[in-house]
C-alpha cells in the first residue's frame, strides 16, 4: 500500500494492511538491540478507539496499513480482502494530542476535516517507540529495522525526541508504514516521505499471490 498525505500523528499508522489467501496489512525508527515481543505478527493485541481488543489473528493470512490515499486504497481492495490498520501516536511533536473519544471527531473537523471520515479501522493511541513502545512495533521494528526506500532515515531534529532508550531502528516520524505478508510476516516498510498511494504496487503483488 502506498499512501500521499500527511496527518498529525498516525504512524505507523500507522496503518496496517493484511492479507490471508486474499488479504493484506500495513503498520510503521537508529541501532540498539531490541527484544522480540511476540514470535509471530498474529499473536499480537491492541485497543480500538472503542476501548474494544483487536486480535491480529483476525487477519490471519492476509497482508499491508495518510488520510485519503488511505481511503482511496481501502475502496479499491477491501473487497479483495484489504485491510487498513491506522494507528494514532504522540510522540512526533506532540502533533496527536487528542484523547482516543476526540481523534475522530479531529479527522472530521480539523485535518484533513472537510467532514473525512476513515473507512478503515483506528486503534487505540500508542507509543511506537521507547521503553513503553507496544507489541506490535517492537515486533516490527525487529523484523524490518529500516524503511526500504529511506534506510538511513533519521528524526529530523534530535530535540523532538522525546523516549528512551533511542534505537536507531526507531520510527523517524508520523506516517511510515509497514506491508505485512500473507503469512503474517512483515514484508516491507515504508519512510514517512513515501506516498501511501504508491504501496498499491505492493498489494497488488501480495494479493496475486495469494490468489
Amino acid at each position: 500500500m502506498r499512501t500521499s498525505h500527511s496527518r498529525r500523528s498516525l504512524t505507523e499508522i500507522c496503518r496496517c494492511i493484511l492479507e490471508r489467501a486474499n488479504r493484506i496489512s500495513l503498520a510503521r525508527a537508529w541501532l540498539c538491540p531490541t527484544i522480540l515481543a511476540c514470535s509471530m505478527f498474529y499473536d499480537l493485541t491492541a485497543k480500538l478507539l472503542t476501548g474494544e481488543l483487536f486480535n491480529f489473528s483476525s487477519l490471519q493470512g492476509t497482508t499491508t496499513r495518510d488520510y485519503t490515499q488511505m481511503n482511496e486504497l481501502h475502496e479499491r481492495y477491501a473487497d479483495k480482502g484489504l485491510v487498513i490498520l491506522g494507528v494514532p501516536c504522540n510522540q512526533f511533536g506532540h502533533q496527536e494530542n487528542c484523547k482516543n473519544e476526540e481523534i475522530l471527531m479531529s479527522l472530521k473537523y480539523v485535518r484533513p476535516g472537510n467532514g473525512f471520515e476513515p473507512k478503515f479501522q483506528l486503534l487505540e493511541k500508542v507509543d511506537v517507540n521507547g521503553k513503553d513502545a507496544h507489541p506490535l512495533f517492537v515486533y516490527l521494528k525487529e523484523k524490518l529495522p529500516f524503511p526500504s526506500d529511506e534506510p538511513m532515515a533519521l528524526m529530523n531534529d534530535p530535540k523532538c525526541i522525546i523516549w528512551s532508550p533511542v534505537c536507531r531502528t526507531d520510527i523517524a516520524w508520523n506516517f511510515e508504514k509497514f506491508l505485512i505478508g500473507p503469512a503474517g510476516e512483515p514484508f516491507k516498510r515504508y519512510g514517512r516521505r513515501f506516498l501511501t498511494s504508491n504501496i498499491e504496487g505492493d498489494i497488488k503483488e501480495l494479493l496475486n499471490t495469494a490468489n
